[in-house]
C-alpha cells in the first residue's frame, strides 16, 4: 500500500519529468501517451495531445512521483496540480476508503474498471483534496 503524489501539467509533462529524473539521478521513466490509450468513439482524441503524457512515474528516494498532461478542456490551476493517489492491493479496503472520503465531497469518476486498473477512482473531498484510487498497479 502506498500514498503517492500525483502532479499534472498542460502539455509540459515530458519535459517536467525528464528533467526531474535528471534531477533525482532516477532511470528515464517510461512513458504512456494519450495515442496509446484505446480510443474511444464518443471522446475523438484531439491531434494535438497524442504526444501528451497519460501516466509516468519516476521512483525518488524509495517513493513513488507519478505524472501527466491534463487532458484538454480539463482544469488545471498551476500551484494546485496534483492530487493523492492512493494504491492497494484490497479491492475491500478501496472501495472503504473511496465512501469515506467521498463524503461531504465530490466523486469525479466512481470507483470501475479501466484498462490500466481492476479498479480506479476519484474524488476531491470535502476538504479540497483531489485522491485517486487504484487497485493495484502493475507496472505502472
Amino acid at each position: 500500500m502506498s500514498v503517492d503524489i500525483y502532479l499534472n501539467f498542460k502539455g509540459n509533462c515530458r519535459q517536467a519529468v525528464k528533467f526531474y529524473a535528471e534531477v533525482f539521478g532516477t532511470e528515464q521513466p517510461k512513458i504512456m501517451t494519450f495515442g496509446e490509450v484505446p480510443p474511444n468513439p464518443e471522446y475523438p482524441l484531439p491531434e494535438e495531445v497524442k504526444d501528451w503524457v497519460m501516466h509516468t512515474r519516476l521512483n525518488v528516494y524509495g517513493r513513488n512521483m507519478m505524472f501527466s498532461d491534463v487532458f484538454p478542456n480539463m482544469p488545471f490551476v498551476e500551484g494546485n496540480n496534483f492530487s493523492l493517489s492512493l494504491v492497494l492491493d484490497s479491492e475491500d479496503e478501496i472501495k472503504a476508503l473511496f465512501d469515506k472520503l467521498k463524503e461531504g465531497g465530490n466523486v469525479q469518476m466512481e470507483l470501475q474498471e479501466t484498462f490500466w486498473s481492476k479498479l480506479y477512482g476519484s474524488l476531491t473531498d470535502k476538504f479540497g483534496i483531489q485522491w485517486q484510487f487504484n487497485l493495484g498497479m502493475g507496472e505502472w
